[in-house]
């Protein structure tokens, strides 16, 4: 018998030149426009002229680019973690509103993408900065005597990362937490498992799929972010994404961002692998073992 296959509307399966006809398109575009410009940069890296590894080796012997490798992964990761507690309830109620509150609950997480990055990495720079309103509202408050130094700092790049990444986080559990039978939460009321313990026991569980990809993507998605560090971080607090710009655009060293690139590449491919192993997406999104 043979398995499933690709069909179409009225179930006859599409042979397998078809659907490389179909997809062609799509690997063509990947390989202009990703696979063929990175090749080519990563190529730099170990080519000056001739074949070698120095640059990769200025990346692990200057304690400096280990240090913001490291804090690039722990902003990354406070990110995708604050992203999660405040995307998951927001998730939930748009999966359980209907109507005009459903519409306006969207509208609230679709608009920010109506906007570049940096207008909404500008707007925060000005509600951060000292005559700002965020230090304006504490010192009204008695909280501060004097406005606080906000802006250029890694809670200012934290948050406004978050706030730009959420949508990331919210509409992937959202998806997850739609294709949720109403029946699994009516069958635990049934057996006497209280609201608590139905989200905890039956709905987590379910919607993890979308939980696990809204993290990854905001998390990787954090890895190479450079507008918002850039705008609001301090240059004693830069991350990768902006040390590699800085060595394009100020030193001209091409080569050595390269291999920065290439490290970067390569963390992010490995990383993308172990999630992959560790929480097997082809089951968790119903696949066959």
């Amino acid at each position: 018998m043979k398995g499933p296959g690709f069909f179409e509307a009225d179930g006859r399966q599409m042979s397998k030149g078809a659907i490389l006809l179909l997809m062609g398109p799509f690997f063509l575009l990947v390989f202009v426009a990703f696979l063929y410009p990175l090749g080519n940069l990563l190529s730099i890296s170990v080519l000056e002229p001739t074949p070698t590894l120095a640059n990769y080796e200025r990346v692990f012997d200057n304690p400096i680019y280990a240090t913001v490798l490291l804090r690039t992964f722990r902003i990354a990761l406070l990110v995708s973690i604050l992203s999660l507690v405040l995307s998951l309830p927001v998730a939930v109620l748009m999966a359980n509103s209907r109507g005009p509150k459903a519409v306006l609950i969207t509208a609230c997480i679709l608009l920010p993408f109506w906007s570049s990055v940096l207008v909404r990495t500008a707007a925060w720079a000005i509600l951060l900065q000292r005559n700002g309103m965020v230090n304006g509202f504490l010192q009204a408050i008695g909280l501060t005597s004097e406005p606080l130094r906000l802006l250029y700092t890694q809670g200012a790049v934290v948050v406004a990362m978050t706030h730009v990444l959420m949508p990331f986080m919210v509409l992937p559990i959202y998806g997850a937490l739609r294709n949720i039978p109403p029946a699994y939460n009516r069958a635990a009321a049934i057996c006497g498992a209280g609201p608590l313990r139905t989200f905890w026991e039956v709905t987590l569980p379910l919607a993890m799929p979308g939980i696990i990809g809204g993290f990854i993507l905001v998390f990787l998605t954090a890895l190479g972010y450079f507008i918002t560090p850039s705008l609001l971080g301090s240059p004693q607090e830069m991350m990768i994404a902006t040390l590699i710009s800085q060595q394009m655009r100020e030193n001209l060293d091409w080569p050595f961002a390269a291999a920065l690139v290439g490290v970067l590449t390569l963390i992010v491919t490995v990383i993308t692998l172990i999630f992959s192993k560790v929480f097997q997406f082809d089951r968790m999104m119903g696949g066959r073992a």
